[in-house]
């Protein structure tokens, strides 16, 4: 753990003490480094589940690929953002980088938490550099606006949460993950519980975001840069997952019953956004709405708790991180260009870009889950699940995947196909730098097509 939590916290100097030229091309190259070196774990040795570093961080198989991606994403973000960061004076290109980087330590030691207090610190920590990012560089005036959702929305579920965890520690004696699994279960049957039981699930469930509190997500995205809305899709939403499935653990008896209006507002959060989607012209509201349709999947893999619901939630959260982040990026690269989001007055650029044009595709068919990708595979399992837990969830998750069709289709029709719109002139040509950003975007998926056990998570 600490060989990469070390080099994160040692970007911080390298970022505020190289001359100015160096500064994109050193970081990028150290990001890099850390993301390779961060593969690392996924070698899997140890046998009891955890390997530790020490009492407080541990990587176990189902943070391990999210810690991964994290890592991973990094560099990404850098790479993303060179563009529109780079006219802006030094000292405000340094304090952007050491957002970003101070996001990943903070997420690095949320996910590899062994400790839930621990966990919940770092949760809300990663809250500040995000708000900062999207308040500062934001691309319109709603960028205020955008942030006061996220601030708020984030805030009232999780304090909730930090109550529930303080009335853990009371009960159990203990915040340990290592140790509140072996623990005697919880006996749970009062109306005070099952308040409990909703503490502790809804921070997480904001954060999904769950259909019905996602209202601060599209704009959250909208508004961002690029390495905001990057950070957003592919990590920050992660970690309601990932938090869900660490409580789910010690929720049992009560969550057979309490869970179902939760599953109900995923299932129907699905049709929902996708729905919103097929009428969006904003390019980057669209792929929002398209994350919280996936997200809902996700959140009912978990809800239901099963062995396949989980192991099909966390590759769905990876498939769909590297994917949504890819889309957000290729969104970005159409803006920098035509200076607008709206669909309609930038269709037809696969005239004038015919590899991006390649990447839009490949990117789309990844996000409508194509076989055989690992999205296909982490949203089947996930209807397998919820068509056992009950058949009639197959309407719904059936006809949401149509609609993730339906969109795809369409955005991808809107944004490349059709005559060139005769007001656009003079763009610039595609840099080996955004290339090589989708390459490193969507290789990744492509390859985990070959070795999937790296993000089952517990069901090796």
């Amino acid at each position: 753990m600490l060989k990469v939590l070390v080099p994160t916290l040692m970007l911080f100097p390298t970022i505020w003490l190289l001359p100015s030229k160096w500064l994109w091309s050193a970081t990028t190259a150290h990001s890099l480094l850390i993301a390779f070196i961060s593969l690392t774990w996924l070698a899997w040795a140890s046998e009891t589940g955890w390997s530790t570093s020490n009492m407080y961080l541990a990587t176990d198989p189902l943070s391990t690929p999210l810690l991964v991606l994290t890592c991973w994403l990094l560099p990404l973000m850098i790479l993303a953002s060179q563009n529109h960061v780079y006219p802006e004076p030094v000292n405000r290109q340094r304090l952007y980088i050491t957002l970003l980087t101070s996001l990943q330590t903070f997420l690095i030691m949320a996910f590899g938490a062994t400790e839930i207090i621990m966990f919940y610190i770092m949760f809300e920590a990663t809250l500040i550099p995000t708000l900062i990012i999207i308040t500062r560089w934001g691309n319109q005036t709603e960028r205020l606006n955008a942030g006061t959702y996220f601030l708020f929305y984030t805030l009232a579920g999780s304090l909730p949460l930090l109550v529930a965890l303080l009335i853990l520690q009371q009960t159990t004696g203990t915040l340990s993950i290592l140790i509140l699994q072996y623990s005697q279960p919880l006996t749970l049957n009062s109306w005070g519980h099952s308040i409990w039981w909703a503490g502790c699930l809804i921070a997480f469930l904001v954060k999904m975001p769950l259909y019905g509190v996602h209202l601060w997500l599209p704009k959250a995205h909208v508004e961002a840069p690029v390495a905001g809305s990057m950070v957003l899709a592919a990590v920050l939403l992660k970690l309601g997952g990932y938090g869900m499935m660490r409580m789910m653990v010690m929720l049992d008896p009560l969550s057979k019953e309490l869970a179902y209006p939760f599953i109900v507002l995923a299932l129907w959060g699905i049709l929902m956004t996708g729905s919103i989607c097929l009428r969006q012209t904003d390019l980057k509201s669209l792929i929002a709405y398209s994350s919280v349709s996936h997200m809902g999947l996700v959140a009912g893999g978990i809800l239901i708790q099963t062995p396949w619901g989980f192991t099909g939630a966390i590759i769905l959260m990876i498939a769909h991180g590297l994917v949504s982040s890819a889309l957000f990026c290729l969104a970005n690269t159409a803006y920098e260009r035509t200076h607008s989001r709206t669909m309609v007055l930038a269709r037809g650029l696969q005239v004038i870009f015919p590899l991006t044009a390649v990447w839009w595709f490949v990117a789309n068919l990844a996000n409508l889950a194509l076989p055989p990708l690992p999205n296909l595979m982490g949203e089947l399992m996930i209807i397998t699940t919820l068509f056992s837990w009950s058949p009639w969830t197959i309407m719904l998750t059936g006809l949401g995947t149509l609609i993730t069709a339906a969109y795809s289709l369409y955005l991808f029709l809107m944004t490349q196909r059709g005559p060139a719109p005769t007001h656009i002139k003079g763009l610039t040509p595609f840099h080996t730098r955004e290339h090589l950003l989708m390459v490193l975007h969507l290789l990744p998926v492509i390859l985990l097509v070959l070795k999937p056990e790296l993000v089952w998570g517990w069901c090796h």
